[in-house]
């Protein structure tokens, strides 16, 4: 599934979590994995180490569990459940533009992109500060993110600012 991705340079941009002042860190536990599903977990973690996407921390403050979702197609999605994470943040008001008139602006454009807009979001950076709050446990360790997961809140924005430096000539 991860190809190697040299990543979008953080000079461009870096996602950034600005928790509030008063956050307090949640610890989720290690929740019980379906046994069915934790081969799938374990080959998807092996997969985000060998490409960097992810790396061992020791324990810390921030822990999150991974949460496995069936695909229509019988393959099984892993995810990490950032719910209390996310709630320790605000939403970023960043305005998204409308998809038509982007595309409207790019025909008849000959444009090289150096981002698959498949797996756009893990090429984009996590601030270095920031990185262990986006720690997940399970059984093979503690680990956290290095590239940014299509699970955060803001997310979307920081694609979206990405975007916008990657077609800023068009307008």
């Amino acid at each position: 599934m991860y190809d190697e991705i040299p990543g979008i340079d953080p000079w461009i941009v870096e996602h950034e979590i600005k928790t509030y002042p008063d956050a307090i860190p949640t610890r989720q536990h290690l929740r019980a994995m379906n046994p069915c599903k934790e081969l799938a977990i374990k080959e998807n973690i092996k997969n985000m180490l060998k490409v960097d996407f992810i790396y061992l921390v020791p324990l810390n403050e921030w822990l999150s569990n991974p949460v496995s979702i069936d695909k229509k197609h019988g393959t099984i999605l892993v995810c990490i459940d950032f719910r209390d994470l996310n709630k320790a943040y605000p939403k970023d008001k960043f305005p998204t533009p409308f998809t038509n008139h982007i595309l409207d602006e790019c025909a008849g454009s000959e444009v090289f992109s150096f981002m698959d807009g498949f797996l756009g979001y893990n090429q984009i950076h996590i601030k270095s500060e920031n990185q262990h709050k986006m720690a997940f446990i399970c059984p093979w360790g503690t680990f956290a993110y290095r590239k940014m997961p299509f699970v955060l809140k803001n997310a979307e924005v920081t694609f979206q600012q990405q975007m916008n430096f990657n077609f800023h000539d068009l307008k």
